[in-house]
């Protein structure tokens, strides 16, 4: 005969509830903790005041966002639009991204669609960071980060200037992009790029956001060897370049900062400093004339996410000067409450020209 079913008593039933709800309650107080701390990092509550420039226009033909922009040393303009990314608002939720160009040495310069070489899947190009690369014999090539069905890839284009045109030459994917964000060309086909998650499944990105996991990392990229060379940030964005090729910048999003690493002889980075700032950083470029470093900014990061029309996400351009030095100068070049532009990812200078893009919006053109 089967033993009697012994039911448990009031008191460790009681005692089983109890552990329950401790439980419930710590992992409660543990997920607000985490939205606040969310919150935070997403500057969230932040309000800036206007700072205008005289002589800006918007871009006509830039609708959508040009999250990205890089300008040659004769004065040509490249900029990435139209990225469509999970969780971001969308002004042409249909239309596929492109390269546009510009060039600053015209009078009046317009901005004008590349065309890209056949065989190129252009129905789902997605382009995000962008970085050119000049080589010894003046081929100029480009590096697009692409997010064909929210996938990640590296696309390299050679740019042929007298067809206004890119011929596409490889497209590059590995296990350790998962959640490429930008890149600077080192070489032909060699890179520095920036994974912003490290989990490229959209729900283990935001958990990993909402836990601040500080798992994100920067990799070499070469035919030869590829590597993590640099890890720990909360969000690693923006990437670029010292004109003198020793340092590598990188714009850590949600951590506010922006991390000088020194680049060593086997291409690995060594962290030199942290600069800390009040805002979000996005994408980094650097005056060729000065070496100056020009951040295209989020003031408040929540708005950028949630959008309401009605209340717009605001846009700011930083200045830093001598940033290898021990008090660095932070100057606001640019702030705008949204009413003009939204979302400014990017900031590149060309002797006194000034260009602004956005995540979704528009793109600013201004003379200094």
């Amino acid at each position: 005969r089967a033993p009697p079913t012994v039911l448990p008593g009031r008191a460790e039933r009681g005692m089983g509830r109890l552990l329950a709800l401790s439980l419930l309650g710590i992992a409660l107080a543990l997920l607000g903790e985490r939205f606040l701390a969310l919150r935070n990092r997403l500057k969230a509550s932040r309000e800036i005041e206007s700072v205008d420039l005289p002589n800006c226009h918007l871009i006509k033909g830039i609708e959508a966002g040009s999250e990205d922009i890089d300008i040659l040393p004769n004065g040509l303009a490249f900029f990435s639009v139209g990225l469509k990314y999970p969780g971001l608002h969308s002004f042409a939720p249909d239309k596929p991204g492109g390269i546009l160009m510009m060039d600053l040495k015209e009078e009046n310069p317009r901005a004008l669609e590349l065309r890209i070489s056949r065989g190129f899947n252009l129905a789902s190009f997605n382009p995000h960071g962008i970085s050119t690369f000049i080589d010894s014999d003046d081929t100029v090539y480009l590096f697009v980060v692409n997010h064909p069905e929210f996938k990640n890839t590296v696309e390299i284009f050679k740019f042929e200037e007298e067809e206004n045109s890119l011929l596409h030459l490889k497209t590059i994917k590995h296990e350790l992009l998962p959640s490429v964000n930008d890149v600077i060309a080192v070489g032909p086909a060699h890179f520095y790029a920036t994974n912003d998650h490290y989990f490229s499944d959209p729900f283990l990105k935001y958990l990993e956001t909402y836990l601040n996991l500080h798992w994100t990392n920067v990799v070499y990229y070469s035919p030869n060897e590829v590597k993590v060379v640099a890890e720990g940030f909360d969000s690693a964005n923006g990437i670029n370049i010292s004109p003198d090729k020793k340092y590598i910048y990188v714009a850590d999003i949600l951590a506010h900062e922006i991390h000088v690493l020194e680049k060593q002889a086997n291409m690995n980075l060594t962290q030199l400093k942290v600069l800390k700032l009040d805002t979000l950083v996005d994408n980094i470029s650097i005056d060729p004339s000065s070496g100056d470093i020009l951040v295209g900014c989020h003031p408040n990061g929540q708005k950028l996410f949630v959008y309401d029309p009605n209340n717009p996400p605001s846009s700011e351009v930083l200045r830093i000067q001598n940033i290898l030095s021990e008090k660095p100068t932070v100057t606001t070049v640019y702030a705008n409450n949204g009413s003009v532009l939204q979302g400014s990812s990017v900031a590149s200078l060309y002797e006194r020209k000034l260009l602004i893009g956005t995540l979704y919006h528009r793109a600013l053109y201004c003379e200094l």
